[in-house]
C-alpha cells in the first residue's frame, strides 16, 4: 500500500475523533487560558483544526518557508469547525495525490534567510506533524477541557467520562 493511503488511513480514523472534542469546546470559553504562557482555548481549538490542512498545503512546495504567523484568535466555535472541515477535506484532496517517490524525496524546511533548518523525507513530515503534532495538541485540549468542566471525549480507550467507542452499545 502506498505511503500516502497509509496515512489517510490513519487520518480517516482519527479525523471524527478530533471533531468530537473541537464540538465541545464551550463558546463562551473561546478566550480562557489555563496560564498567561498558553495558547488561549479558542487559539488551541483553531491550531487543532488546522494543522493536517496546513501541514499537506505546505509541503506540496520544496523547499518549503518556516511559518512565522501566529495562531489566530477565532471569534466562534462555528469559525473553528468551518476551519476543521475545510482542513479535512484539504487533507482528502491533497495527500493522495502524493507518490511514493515524492513522500520518500527529501523536504527541507528555511528560514527567512533561506538557511536550512531541517531535511528530511516528506512522508516523515507529515507522519511527526500532520499527525504526531496533531495528537499531541488533541491531548493538550483534553485537559483544557478537564480543566474547563467539560466531558472528555474518548479515544483510543476510555477518557474519566466516557468508554471508547467500540466498547458503547449499538457502535
Amino acid at each position: 500500500m502506498p505511503l500516502a493511503e497509509q496515512l489517510l488511513a490513519e487520518f480517516e480514523l482519527q479525523a471524527p475523533l478530533t471533531r468530537r472534542f473541537l464540538e465541545r469546546l464551550p463558546e463562551d470559553r473561546l478566550t480562557w487560558r489555563p496560564h498567561a504562557k498558553s495558547l488561549t482555548a479558542g487559539q488551541l481549538a483553531y491550531h487543532l483544526a488546522t494543522v493536517p490542512g496546513g501541514v499537506i498545503r505546505l509541503v506540496q512546495n520544496n523547499p518549503v518557508q518556516r511559518p512565522t504567523t501566529g495562531i489566530p484568535e477565532p471569534t466562534s466555535k462555528a469559525e473553528i469547525l468551518a476551519a476543521y472541515e475545510a482542513s479535512v477535506a484539504t487533507v482528502r484532496e491533497l495527500l493522495p495525490k502524493l507518490d511514493d517517490h515524492a513522500m520518500h524525496a527529501e523536504l527541507r524546511m528555511v528560514g527567512e534567510d533561506g538557511g536550512e533548518i531541517f531535511s528530511m523525507p516528506r512522508g516523515r513530515f507529515l507522519r511527526d506533524i500532520m499527525l504526531s503534532h496533531w495528537y499531541q495538541h488533541r491531548g493538550q485540549f483534553s485537559v483544557y477541557l478537564r480543566l474547563l468542566g467539560v466531558p472528555v471525549p474518548a479515544t483510543w480507550g476510555p477518557s474519566g467520562d466516557e468508554p471508547p467507542l467500540f466498547a458503547r452499545a449499538g457502535v
